[in-house]
């Protein structure tokens, strides 16, 4: 009745045409030739999981992302992957057991129930390095440097990386001794800076003058690293969680400005998004003119733990198809159309081009189609002693 509703896909689901694919398939090849580089394996885990499995030891929005269905061969409940990471964690703790750090890659499609940024895909091509097994700080400052690598490799030479830290939050929830609902009330106050609504709450609390000043000048600090001090000279004695993230935030920005120059960092120490999944270091990564991040990370100790070795772990994860799509920078390509006739020099010549690269169209007899319209810019020619390709581009 409605023949034009089979052409229409999900909500948020999106299909890739030619030339936008051939990019994003450069960029794949580029980033994780740069990942291997840096000595990161590459790790390809399945769509389509047991659903216990796939979201063990994650957090409730993954699981309210996850699409689930049941296995007509077991009965039992499958998930398909809504974020690589926790498959890749799976692998290091009990697939590959090893004892030293571990540096592994992944690329693959994965599926939302729901777009979970502004205009989002559903069906996103995540790409992504985790560094299991080194608790130290230089693991998170290895994958940022590398998250901000990969954005100048896609084009974006100038991304800020926001940076943050879940221990300053936590190490406030544990001194004025919230519960879940307070905590939960606290951290929507915080991710929405609204300094109005902090007087009322922490007036409810039994703080400290020094620790609810202190909470109080959270959601204003935030923006250059110049913050991070201004929040020690403020921060209340007795608050040593919140004193280690401050330290560790001093550390990292000191070496990614070394590192990576060209970029821009920026400290929030208010944030909390991931406040429950993540155990240290935090980050997002923006592009001018992009109000939504384009890559995100962080450490999330002990990961693994669920399947067997509890193991420190740091990453960073992006989307390829938009990373690409932002970057808008077209292949070059030569397509060349050989004519359909029947000539061993013209076989011969087909051969040898497309073993040194060369993309290489074979035209039907009787087509009355142009060369633009096989999609090809060059052709196979005769001449006196054989075939010559001729450039048709301008």
């Amino acid at each position: 009745m409605f023949p034009e509703l089979k052409w229409l896909l999900p909500d948020g689901v999106d299909e890739t045409l030619p030339e936008p694919a051939r990019q994003t398939e450069r960029l794949r090849r580029e980033v994780l030739d740069l990942l291997a580089g840096w000595g990161f394996e590459l790790v390809d885990p399945p769509l389509i999981e047991y659903l216990e499995s796939l979201l063990s030891g994650v957090g409730e929005d993954l699981d309210l992302q996850t699409c689930k269905l049941v296995d007509q061969a077991s009965g039992r409940m499958l998930g398909v992957r809504a974020d690589m990471t926790p498959q890749v964690a799976r692998i290091d703790a009990h697939r590959l057991k090893r004892k030293g750090p571990t540096r592994l890659c992944y690329v693959g499609p994965v599926l939302h129930n729901m777009p979970d940024r502004f205009l989002g895909s559903r069906n996103p091509i995540q790409i992504g390095a985790e560094i299991y097994g080194h608790a130290g700080i230089e693991a998170d400052i290895e994958i940022a440097t590398l998250l901000l690598n990969t954005l100048a490799r896609a084009g974006f030479a100038r991304a800020t990386l926001d940076i943050g830290h879940v221990g300053v939050v936590r190490g406030i929830v544990g001194a004025l001794k919230l519960d879940a609902t307070q905590t939960d009330t606290l951290r929507d106050i915080l991710n929405r800076k609204s300094q109005p609504e902090l007087p009322d709450f922490i007036d409810a609390l039994s703080a400290s003058p020094a620790l609810a000043a202190f909470v109080r000048a959270l959601p204003r600090l935030h923006g250059s690293p110049e913050v991070i001090a201004e929040a020690a000279a403020q921060c209340p004695e007795g608050l040593g969680e919140v004193t280690r993230a401050l330290a560790e935030l001093e550390v990292v920005v000191a070496a990614l400005a070394v590192a990576v120059p060209e970029a821009t960092l920026t400290v929030d120490l208010a944030e909390t998004r991931g406040y429950r999944y993540h155990t240290g270091l935090t980050f997002s990564a923006f592009l001018p003119g992009e109000g939504q991040e384009v890559a995100w990370g962080g450490r999330y100790d002990d990961i693994g733990s669920i399947f067997g070795s509890a193991r420190p772990a740091t990453g960073f994860s992006t989307d390829l198809k938009r990373l690409a799509r932002l970057a808008n920078q077209p292949v070059p390509r030569r397509a060349i159309l050989a004519p359909a006739v029947h000539d061993a020099d013209l076989e011969q010549t087909v051969r040898l081009l497309r073993t040194q690269g060369e993309i290489v169209v074979q035209a039907y007899p009787g087509a009355t189609e142009s060369v633009a319209d096989y999609g090809c810019n060059a052709r196979l020619a005769r001449v006196d002693d054989g075939w010559m390709v001729e450039d048709l581009t301008d």
